[in-house]
């Protein structure tokens, strides 16, 4: 997982512009709401790599590549991107209201989304708590 700041590129008295990809070709984006206390992701990809990047809220991310058992945790804030590696998996959980924009390079927009989705059977979140 990486994760950094996106920087503001343009400010004025009207606000602000920040650059999420620059000649990067992106073949879906999702725009994701959450309430505080849902939890999104808890799955995979092995073709696909998917960036997060949050609007607004705040989420307690869990991740670990697949093929080692190490799960990691770390506080998502607004204005932060994620990008994550394929077999990395990842799940949110929402600790306010929140909005993140996912984008994809790979198969997984409208009838194809499950084709590289692949599903966890315990929460991430779960499994850190009872080791």
């Amino acid at each position: 997982m990486k994760l950094e700041k996106k920087p503001i590129n343009f400010e004025d008295e009207r606000g602000t512009i920040t650059d999420i990809f620059v000649h990067e070709p992106i073949e879906h984006t999702t725009i994701i709401t959450t309430k505080k206390g849902g939890v999104r992701g808890n799955h995979y990809h092995k073709v696909s790599v998917q960036h997060d990047y949050l609007v607004s809220g705040k989420f307690q991310v869990y991740y670990k590549m697949m093929d080692d058992g190490e799960i990691k945790t770390v506080e998502w804030n607004p204005g932060e991107f994620i990008t994550w590696e394929k077999s990395e998996a990842h799940e949110f959980v929402a600790l306010e209201d929140s909005t993140f924009i996912t984008f994809v390079n790979g198969v997984r927009g409208g009838d194809d989304f499950e084709k590289d989705t692949y599903r966890l059977e315990t929460p991430l979140h779960f499994s850190l708590k009872t080791l």
